[in-house]
């Protein structure tokens, strides 16, 4: 079976709302949010290590009650935009991965909330 997409004509925004600058920017904020982080899996992962110095694989698996590949997977694209860093080792002969927020990351989740907030206020105002 054939899938289609439906394409809704855009109309153009007219009347009060649509030209005011304060709806404009939170619009904006929301739109260009950072979608790394946005994920919910993405964002629990970040937010968990906001608040530790570090956290080990099976302590963020356990916190965010995921699966090994789920967060592999998610904390591997968190990794890779520089906002987590992973150290491998062995404590006796256990493999032990352990995450920590980078200061890239740290800005990342702060210009983050910055832009949720825009956007609750303005969306409280309305």
């Amino acid at each position: 079976m054939a899938r289609h997409a439906i394409r809704r004509e855009e109309k153009p925004a007219t009347g009060p709302r649509a030209t005011s600058p304060r709806r404009t920017a939170p619009v904006a904020d929301a739109v260009n949010l950072d979608q790394v982080i946005h994920e919910r899996v993405r964002l629990a992962i970040i937010s968990a290590l906001a608040v530790n110095d570090s956290l080990t694989f099976n302590d963020l698996k356990t916190l965010l009650a995921v699966s090994d590949g789920n967060l592999s997977v998610h904390a591997r694209k968190l990794e890779d935009a520089g906002y987590v860093k992973c150290t491998k080792s062995f404590v006796g002969r256990q493999p032990r991965t352990e995450y920590k927020l980078t200061a890239t990351g740290r800005r990342a989740l702060e210009a983050y909330l910055e832009q949720m907030e825009s956007v609750i206020r303005t969306t409280r105002q309305g």
